[in-house]
């Protein structure tokens, strides 16, 4: 099986402008590293779907094959990361979604108002997945990631389903 390549986004108004610390896309990348999984670059970007959507593509292009993101999942009148992950994704992973905001109830309620979803590109074989922008969200969502992550990727490669 191919090593997995990881890229980590996150998605904040005020991260891209310096106006605040990104501290969920750092705790990312020290999570997937910890796991075994090498990152092979980080972005942040302004929230908004256009921005998400062009992350992503780019993201691909550098060869990453498990995409995270960070912030923007909310109901917040910029918190598009959904939708602009919805214009790259070729098929929905609900599943992954679902357990996301499964695990997140143990640390809050808010965990149910998360809109992420998760998905893989065709044909370039990527897994991406949404996470809220806390650390809290990134901590409890990291391992359900990579749980499943080198799976996916097996699958959509055209794996075996053993």
């Amino acid at each position: 099986m191919t090593p997995v390549r990881a890229f980590v986004i996150t998605v904040s108004d005020r991260s891209a402008a310096g106006e605040r610390e990104d501290r969920g896309g750092p705790l990312a990348v020290s999570l997937l590293d910890a796991a075994g999984i090498a990152t092979a670059g980080t972005a942040v970007v302004p929230d908004g779907a256009d921005a998400v959507a062009q992350a992503l593509r780019d993201a691909l292009d550098s060869g990453a094959r498990l995409i995270v993101t960070t912030g923007g999942t909310g109901v917040g009148p910029r918190d598009r990361t959904p939708e602009g992950t919805e214009r790259v994704v070729t098929r929905q992973l609900p599943g992954i979604a679902e357990e996301l905001r499964r695990v997140g109830l143990a640390d809050t309620p808010m965990s149910l108002l998360s809109r992420g979803i998760a998905g893989v590109i065709e044909p370039e074989g990527a897994l991406v997945v949404n996470l809220p922008g806390s650390t809290r969200a990134v901590t409890s969502g990291i391992p359900v990631i990579v749980s499943v992550a080198a799976h996916v990727l097996d699958q959509v490669r055209g794996g075996d389903h053993s």
